[in-house]
């Protein structure tokens, strides 16, 4: 048997709150979505004004994160890079916005961000990690 790092609610919460504050900073309405290792929902919020296919989109972008433990930027790099046929893996978003949350070298979760541009989508899912990485 093993210990391993969980994220918790509170992880989320603040996580969200940072995101949120960055977007608001930039009048941007988004929607984040965090999961935890396995992809499953903890924590979601949908800014007022949010269009409403965000809400799906932000939640794919963080399970791609944490079940591949890697930023859905890379997906996305790979198929701009002319590797089409990796859209059809099971479970992958290929677009930036989804950034896994690493304690120790490990995925304990991820954030999803969904609503403005790719890169801006990126840089507010960064800001929610950055807020709880040790």
């Amino acid at each position: 048997m093993r210990k391993k790092w969980a994220l918790t609610l509170e992880d989320a919460r603040t996580a969200c709150a940072a995101a949120r504050a960055e977007a608001e900073r930039n009048g941007w309405a988004v929607v984040i979505a965090i999961v935890d290792d396995g992809g499953h929902l903890i924590h979601f919020e949908r800014a007022d004004g949010a269009q409403k296919g965000s809400c799906t989109v932000a939640i794919e972008k963080a399970r791609t994160a944490a079940l591949f433990s890697r930023p859905t930027a890379a997906w996305e790099r790979i198929v701009v890079d002319g590797k089409l046929h990796m859209m059809t893996l099971p479970g992958v978003t290929p677009v930036e916005g989804g950034v896994p949350i690493l304690i120790e070298g490990e995925c304990v979760g991820a954030i999803g961000v969904s609503g403005v541009t790719s890169a801006q989508d990126g840089a507010l899912a960064r800001a929610g990690v950055d807020a709880i990485q040790p």
